[in-house]
């Protein structure tokens, strides 16, 4: 049974509410258009992926959840703290 991450409230990334709201509805919430926006930004903003269950740069399995059958296969994300994720 999949987890929702606690620390991205299941979204994927950190710090969405430093996009601005009508650019925020543009994207639908949709992790491309997200992804889209993060790159055409030219002001520093601290919007990223979530370090939880992601990397930083992608996600260990789909983006906001933990623990299921879409995590990479044959290798344990969370090793690096006794198999469980931050927010376990």
């Amino acid at each position: 049974m999949a987890l929702t991450c606690a620390r991205c409230d299941g979204s994927g990334f950190l710090n969405l509410r430093q996009i601005p709201d009508a650019e925020m509805a543009a994207t639908d919430g949709k992790v491309e258009k997200i992804l889209a926006w993060m790159k055409a930004q030219t002001e520093p903003r601290d919007v990223q992926v979530c370090d939880c269950c992601g990397d930083g740069e992608g996600w260990h399995g789909i983006p906001g959840e933990h623990y299921n059958i879409h995590d990479r296969p044959g290798s344990d994300a969370y090793d690096y703290n006794g198999g469980l994720c931050e927010c376990h």
